[in-house]
């Protein structure tokens, strides 16, 4: 078993948007499952590859979750399925 986040969110510091979808990661007991990497640093070439071309992104291992209102979606589903409970 990987020690790995199975998530990772692509975002800016300064982005409001971006600090909204951290705030609620953290509110809703996500954090452990989700990396955050920062698109203006480490995190840009991941991004990158991955066809990113908008923050804040959420990557699920299999496809890239771009804009706020389809990470909120995607936040939606993993909390909905329990996972951050595991």
């Amino acid at each position: 078993m990987s020690s790995e986040p199975p998530y990772v969110l692509y975002h800016r510091l300064a982005d409001p948007a971006s600090a909204a979808i951290r705030a609620k990661i953290v509110e809703a007991g996500l954090k452990p499952l989700v990396d955050f990497q920062n698109v203006e640093g480490d995190g840009v070439d991941a991004f990158v590859a991955r066809g990113g071309r908008a923050v804040p992104a959420l990557w699920d291992g299999k496809r890239l979750h771009q804009g706020s209102d389809a990470v909120r979606l995607a936040l939606g589903a993993i909390i909905a399925s329990g996972e951050q409970q595991k």
